[in-house]
């Protein structure tokens, strides 16, 4: 059978019907895309003449000639074997068949979750003051250890409060991440509040908390750009978005807090997740700039 398109996005519907997020679908239709696109230009362009050889010299094409790095690699190994695993499922491709059985991850080293120390921690909080949309996100992202994703997608009626007068976010479900409450602190809701009070009026049936100018639910890489920005600005340097929640994270462990109470607020859903940022913790441990003093 060949390898086309049509195959392709049947896969993908496959991946949708097992609760994937859309970033998930996203990357490993790029990642097989990216795969027919090698194997056609050497004239292979039917599934049983694909060979673990054939995938191999595509995994090295990425690394080599693309420069992809070896976490990358490691996930297009996971796209590869994921979409053949789906072939096998389907009686398209037999098991003895199945070329990306013998292909193996390498091995890469370890390393610890980048965190923000007290210094760039404030930093960024001052660098984001000049919007007040901005503020809150990074506010509510530095609070509240939130995915950029699911910061993106509250909603007004994701503010709640309980019976006793306790303020927590309301995560809804989303891809394989389950439904879970989020504290909300002071200042974090404030934030929230100072925002809603100034920003635009929303369009029609928009219930999103962040909004453009016109009103739309802000798109998450314009989110992720303004907050780089807002790290330049900062002076922080070799920084990610998701390193804000790993100071979240490493921050309340410092402090004491239960390693399951940390991974219940964030959603990790293996212990084991949560646990490797102790080694964070050990290793800012006598820093006069630890998280202790966030």
């Amino acid at each position: 059978m060949a390898l086309v398109g049509e195959l392709i996005q049947r896969f993908i519907e496959y991946l949708k019907e097992k609760g994937k997020s859309n970033s998930t679908l996203i990357a490993y239709k790029k990642d097989i895309e990216q795969v027919q696109e090698y194997l056609a230009a050497r004239s292979i362009t039917t599934l049983e003449a694909i060979t673990t050889d054939d995938l191999k010299g595509f995994l090295s094409y990425v690394q080599v000639e693309k420069g992809f790095n070896l976490k990358t690699v490691s996930r297009k190994i996971n796209s590869i074997r994921t979409f053949f695993k789906y072939l096998r499922e389907e009686g398209i491709v037999s098991g003895d068949k199945d070329p990306s059985l013998r292909l193996s991850h390498p091995k890469i080293e370890a390393k610890l979750p980048r965190i923000l120390n007290k210094i760039e921690y404030r930093a960024l909080r001052d660098a984001s003051r000049v919007d007040v949309r901005l503020y809150t996100m990074v506010e509510l992202l530095l609070q509240t250890g939130l995915r950029i994703g699911e910061l993106q997608r509250l909603s007004t009626e994701d503010i709640r409060i309980t019976p006793l007068g306790h303020r927590y976010l309301h995560i809804q479900t989303f891809g394989s991440h389950a439904m879970r409450n989020v504290p909300l602190n002071e200042t974090a809701y404030q934030s929230i509040q100072d925002y809603l009070r100034v920003r635009p009026t929303t369009a029609a049936g928009i219930r999103s908390i962040f909004i453009t100018k016109s009103g739309n639910p802000i798109p998450i890489r314009n989110m992720r750009s303004a907050i780089k920005r807002a790290f330049l600005r900062a002076g922080i340097k070799n920084a990610t978005v998701n390193d804000i929640r790993n100071t979240f994270i490493a921050h309340h462990l410092a402090n004491g807090v239960n390693v399951l109470t940390v991974a219940k607020i964030v959603g990790h859903k293996r212990i084991s997740t949560t646990e490797k940022y102790l080694d964070v913790v050990k290793a800012t441990e006598g820093d006069k700039d630890s998280l202790k003093e966030l």
